[in-house]
């Protein structure tokens, strides 16, 4: 017992002195520095008095990575930037970005940077400040914030793009939404920290490959960088389908191609190139594979181009899923998309090497991002890679105008660093050196960024358009000609009452819209008839939206057919597929007369036929065409008035009897050859 309190004692008298402080509270990241800063004899001139504690340490980092004073790189700045970024609302926030902006260019020219904790800190800790530049948004006692401190978007959207490797301003909205999946849309330090050690892991594993052997005689004349192997690993095989032969190999992606290698005995074939730079009107989409030609399993992808005479077709089996297939998908379209935004707006010289460089970027965002992936946390590949986003979002096309646009831009306040320099920096060569900044900008937004948040802001009203396109739909053929058939209520109302204008069951109203419709085309009002029922409509809708605003939208409400048994839904597609069977075959059956009657295989009803088309090109020749369309009008509108009825009649039965006494043109059906490779 006695040793047993003098251990108590022992404890007791370390948690008095502080040492055991790191156990009880998380540590404040910030704290250190911040008594160093008010030790230090130059305190005075290095605290800047616009910005809070935060920003005045991070500023201090960054002064001493650019190794300057803090005084001299706040002269600097105010000699560079304009006054708007001057303006004193804003000015402690622009001082900050411009800050980290400068040391963040200078800290990762340094080779092997990612590896170093304190860039991770540093990289985070800017957007800690960010969130807190002036000295009004957070106190002098910086022991407010601890490890477990979290940043928001528009901190991690003006930061992290600043270094391309971490985030690009189109898809960094898209990666934070990722990373901030389980902790409420705030992000902590060790997600960012888990995802940065990712994508140094990434980019080592890019270095090793494109410095291998591999593929080296085809990749040497273009400089082709290896970006992903997949198939070495016998549990998880390639499988590649051309026809009716299947062989496994191994499948390489490089920077301008696509590589199979069939696997042999003991040794690789030689590799089959499939190009994604050249313009061979390539299509890549995903596919179903099967047995003995059937489509049952959705793991693998189609390639295709003018190259080929027959498609491929990767399968990547996996037992769960399809995410192996769907990250191979993606980022060989956006290999594919890279190199057509290059042809389209003829980009060449050190601009094709950075636009190729912040697609490999995005290649390995991913691959770092899938390593976290979850089931809980999806990745869509599709979203995080730039081309592939520019593809799906509204005015994509837009942004790589604008993205096109600014790849000559020279620095001045702008901010981050080229794709090339920080390549450089990874140990990964790639041309030479470029001017070209990144796509951030101190104190504004550039070009790309307004252009990617319009498109983000209209596709949260196409995804929301969306959301109810798919709450409304219903399944079963019945539904939905029920659905159909309530929707077009109006439409088919209207067509019956104009039925029965059409054969006089109303003879005075079909009179008067006889004369009403003649009166107006010969008085050349037509047009005006048109413009009147368009901008009736838009008046209704004006006045529907007036006496609607605050109600909620009425519900369309439709009757439930009564519900069907698998054997009467089987019957109904089989009566909807010969109906559709007879209308094709009246189809082939007309086609089929017109042309004995083109080509006088019937002589006798083909010069009929020639009178009829001579009389009708004069007439409408010599008449004027207003006179052509009422004559028109006339004709139709009056033949089953009570006058006409029986000559009508008279005519269409001669007319059914010229027409059935034509035969068809005959056809014969060839049966083609299945010539198809067998290896």
């Amino acid at each position: 017992m006695a040793a047993v309190s003098k251990t108590r004692n022992m404890i007791e008298g370390f948690v008095r002195d502080g040492s055991f402080k790191w156990l009880l509270k998380n540590k404040n990241p910030f704290h250190e520095e911040f008594e160093e800063m008010k030790a230090s004899p130059s305190a005075g001139n290095n605290w800047i008095h616009e910005l809070s504690p935060v920003a005045n340490i991070v500023v201090r980092r960054c002064s001493k990575i650019l190794k300057i004073p803090t005084g001299q790189l706040q002269d600097i700045f105010n000699g560079e930037a304009t006054d708007a970024i001057k303006d004193p609302s804003c000015y402690a926030r622009n001082f900050l970005e411009y800050s980290c902006y400068k040391a963040l260019s200078v800290f990762t020219q340094v080779s092997g940077y990612m590896e170093d904790r304190k860039f991770r800190r540093l990289t985070f800790d800017m957007m800690l400040a960010w969130e807190v530049p002036d000295a009004a948004s957070q106190p002098t006692n910086t022991m407010d914030i601890d490890e477990d401190a979290s940043v928001g978007i528009e901190a991690f959207s003006r930061i992290a793009p600043a270094v391309p490797i971490i985030a690009d301003v189109i898809v960094s909205d898209y990666i934070f939404e990722f990373l901030t999946a389980s902790t409420g849309s705030r992000l902590q330090f060790s997600t960012f920290e888990k995802y940065l050690i990712g994508l140094e892991r990434a980019a080592r594993k890019l270095k090793s490959q494109s410095e291998s052997s591999l593929l080296s005689p085809q990749r040497s004349e273009r400089g082709e960088r290896i970006l992903e192997i997949d198939g070495t690993v016998t549990t998880q095989p390639v499988l590649q389908h051309v026809g009716i032969s299947t062989w496994p190999g191994r499948l390489t992606l490089t920077d301008h191609a696509m590589y199979f290698e069939a696997l042999r005995v003991v040794s690789y074939d030689k590799p089959t190139v499939y190009e994604l730079a050249d313009d061979l009107k390539q299509i890549v989409k995903p596919e179903l594979t099967g047995p003995w030609g059937t489509r049952l399993f959705d793991k693998a992808f189609l390639y295709k181009s003018v190259s080929l005479s027959e498609a491929v077709v990767m399968e990547l089996p996996e037992l769960k899923g399809h995410n192996r297939r769907d990250y191979w998908l993606a980022v060989i379209r956006e290999i594919l998309y890279a190199h057509r935004f290059i042809r389209k707006f003829q980009i060449s010289g050190v601009e094709r090497e950075e636009t190729l460089l912040k697609t490999i970027f995005g290649i390995i965002r991913m691959q770092a991002l899938k390593d976290m992936m979850t089931s809980a946390t999806p990745l869509s590949f599709e979203a995080g890679l730039m081309f592939n986003a520019c593809d799906q979002l509204p005015g994509g096309d837009r942004i790589l105008e604008t993205l096109a646009t600014i790849h000559l831009r020279k620095s001045g306040t702008s901010g981050g660093m080229s794709a090339t320099t920080m390549a450089s920096s990874l140990g990964i060569v790639f041309g030479k050196s470029s001017e070209i900044v990144g796509d951030v900008s101190v104190g504004e937004l550039t070009p790309l960024e307004k252009a990617v948040k319009e498109s983000r802001s209209t596709y949260k009203m196409v995804a929301s358009a969306q959301a109810a396109v798919d709450g409304v739909k219903v399944e079963g053929i019945d539904t939905n000609l029920a659905v159909m058939k309530e929707l077009l209520f109006p439409v088919t109302e209207l067509g019956n009452r104009l039925v029965k204008l059409y054969y006089w069951e109303e003879p005075i109203r079909s009179f008067m819209f006889c004369l009403v419709s003649t009166y107006v085309i010969y008085r050349g009002w037509l047009s005006y008839v048109v413009g009147l029922m368009l901008a009736f409509i838009a008046l209704f809708i004006v006045i529907t939206r007036w006496f609607s605003r605050g109600r909620e939208v009425d519900e369309f409400r439709v009757m439930a057919p009564p519900p069907m048994n698998t054997m009467e839904q089987l019957l109904a597609i089989q009566n909807a597929i010969s109906q559709a069977e007879e209308l094709i075959q009246d189809g082939n059956i007309l086609l089929l007369k017109l042309r004995g009657l083109l080509l006088s295989i019937f002589p006798q009803a083909s010069d009929r036929f020639a009178v009829a088309l001579v009389i009708t090109a004069v007439f409408v020749a010599v008449v004027p065409m207003r006179y052509v369309i009422i004559a028109v009008l006339l004709e139709e509108w009056t033949k089953y008035s009570p006058m006409r009825r029986s000559s009508t009649e008279r005519l269409n039965r001669r007319l059914r009897e010229w027409w059935f006494s034509i035969p068809a043109a005959p056809v014969v059906l060839e049966k083609v050859n299945d010539e198809k490779k067998k290896k």
